[in-house]
């Protein structure tokens, strides 16, 4: 008898294929002690096991998609690092020896001393590395379990659906490669990494299926719909052929895709919706260009600076911003400035005291920037000598109230001053700022009088105003795009920047998810800023849609009040 076990879709698409269940996360070990001469051995098996799982983690690296965040790269490039370090590379072998113990005990020993360093420190960002020292060490316990293998991960996984309490992106991107058709996890949610990582690779995946684990038997066969967020077990054949129909009626979907590529975006009734690229890095630009991006929406300047002691200068962050302007034709470069703190830390001027405390309440974006002038001011000089090079846009991420704003224009109209007194080329430019707090969307006809555009980023909007930790598994239910007041303040920001005729583009996940693109029409989006992958999927939609039909509907999903029937509404919405 099927048994469906519902959690939260966060990559569309169907799955079919038999379970593989991943019980635990480490594998667990025992001392075994070991004579003198066989403590040489031991040390080499040991430092082959941290080679192999360096190479893997290197070899995903290299094979990664163009379109991958830059967070799952920056990860990788992370666990390489700690697998080099003597803490990690060097410190079991010596515990092997002084010891005389087998290699797996060595390295829990060590693990457990890591994570003990990790875990007494006051700064939670820091404390949070222990996650990345157990997903390291385990690597390597598992290398060790599977010496002798031709392959650690191997062709026995093509097809089958995964079913794990969590996976970490390298672990994932791995089995990926190797062939798996599909993801279930316990635990995490649709803006985790890996989750965003799955959607880049258009892999089904469902998270948050509470006792997956329990219900769910090594072998059997199950449906997963990422659309729904259900995984069916031990379905009946009728099922089965359902969701057969369903893959098959997807290929030809995708076939159909490829020839939106061609066709320029435009609804049923031929009003012209841009169709922007979210980037991280130059190379993201490829896809961008060859799925027809009409400019860059957003570009995350935060990501220059992670990872490193020393901020970069004003002349290497100019050269990555050249690097972008100009490459998709007349379209614009929108270059957000920094949105550090929160979830993106930087040691060099990491927030401190309260503002550690809840960080995603302190002292981030703009106001970690106004804090920090000389910085600022930096960033905003390398950008203004980007707009020499092309059409550039800056963005301003989090405002809340115009004292800011005057402020960051002050600081702009300075930076200019005094590239212009050297000498150096400044063309023209817009500057936007991002509608992602509550106060923002109330305010916003007063930001729309003062801007030259807005960009709406939905991801914190939705967070702040539904007072919930958008990366918390424990609260993801809560994070709903289609909750009353989150539909309310899009409606706002829109109708008061058209007022006064000021451009809105939205930038969030829900941007890039279509089951929302019609509703986002309705109200009155015409500019979408999206990853290079969802390019095509978008357009699709938007030429697919007649403003004159959805217009009904999606009055009545502005005055509805119920989740399920607001729901009800959109997938109605999506089906006319």
């Amino acid at each position: 008898m099927a048994l469906a076990i519902y959690g939260t879709g966060v990559s569309s698409g169907i799955a079919i294929g038999r379970a593989h269940v991943v019980r635990g996360r480490r594998l667990d070990t025992q001392e075994h002690p070991i004579e003198p001469d066989q403590v040489d051995r031991e040390v080499r098996r040991f430092r082959l096991a941290v080679g192999r799982a360096s190479e893997d983690l290197r070899r995903v690296r290299r094979q990664l998609p163009a379109d991958t965040p830059v967070e799952v790269t920056e990860f990788l490039d992370i666990h390489v690092l700690m697998l080099e370090d003597s803490s990690i590379a060097d410190a079991p072998a010596e515990i092997i020896a002084e010891q005389q113990c087998n290699a797996e005990w060595a390295i829990n020993l060590q693990c457990d001393r890591l994570k003990a360093v990790f875990e007494e420190m006051e700064d939670p960002y820091i404390r949070s590395r222990a996650n990345d020292v157990d997903q390291v060490i385990g690597r390597v316990l598992n290398q060790l379990a599977a010496e002798g293998a031709d392959d650690y991960v191997g062709e026995h996984y093509r097809g089958l659906v995964l079913v794990a309490e969590d996976v970490d992106p390298a672990s994932f991107l791995l089995l990926y490669q190797e062939g798996i058709a599909g993801l279930v996890t316990e635990h995490g949610g649709p803006l985790s990494h890996t989750a965003i990582l799955a959607r880049s690779l258009k892999m089904p995946a469902v998270m948050g299926l509470r006792n997956a684990l329990r219900l769910i038997n090594e072998g059997e066969l199950v449906v997963l719909d990422g659309q729904r967020g259900v995984t069916l077990a031990d379905p009946g054949r009728t099922v089965q052929r359902h969701y057969r129909e369903k893959l098959r009626q997807e290929s030809a979907r995708q076939s159909l895709l490829q020839q939106v590529r061609r066709q320029p975006t435009q609804t049923v009734d031929r009003c012209p919706i841009r169709l922007q690229a979210n980037v991280d890095l130059a190379e993201d630009m490829a896809l961008a260009k060859l799925n027809g991006a009409q400019g860059v929406g957003l570009f995350r300047t935060e990501y220059l600076f992670l990872n490193r002691e020393i901020p970069p200068d004003e002349e290497e962050q100019f050269q990555a911003y050249a690097a972008l302007v100009g490459k998709l034709g007349d379209g614009a470069t929108t270059i957000r400035t920094l949105d550090l703190g929160a979830d993106k830390q930087v040691d060099s001027i990491r927030a401190s005291g309260s503002s550690m405390i809840n960080p995603a309440l302190g002292l981030r974006a703009v106001r970690l920037c106004l804090s920090e002038q000389e910085m600022f001011l930096c960033q905003l000089r390398a950008i203004l000598r980007a707009t020499a090079l092309g059409p550039v846009n800056i963005l301003i991420p989090m405002l809340c109230n115009t004292q800011e704003l005057f402020q960051v224009k002050s600081l702009v109209q300075q930076a200019e001053r005094e590239l212009r007194a050297e000498q150096v080329p400044v063309g023209p430019y817009q500057l936007g700022g991002m509608i992602e707090v509550p106060a923002a969307a109330l305010s916003a006809r007063t930001f729309a009088k003062n801007l030259d555009f807005l960009s709406i980023g939905t991801n914190d909007l939705i967070q702040y105003t539904l007072a919930i930790d958008r990366i918390d598994d424990q609260v993801g239910y809560l994070y709903d795009p289609l909750h009353p007041a989150v539909l309310k303040l899009l409606q706002i920001t829109l109708d008061a920047a058209g007022a006064v005729g000021t451009p809105v583009s939205l930038c969030g996940e829900m941007a890039a998810d279509t089951t929302y693109t019609r509703l986002l029409l309705g109200l009155g989006l015409r500019d979408f800023s999206v990853s290079p992958a969802r390019l095509l999927e978008v357009r699709q939609v938007v030429n697919s849609t007649d403003l004159s039909v959805i217009s009904r509907l999606t009055r009545r999903i502005m005055r509805a009040s119920h989740p399920a029937r607001i729901a009800a509404l959109v997938r109605e919405l999506n089906e006319v």
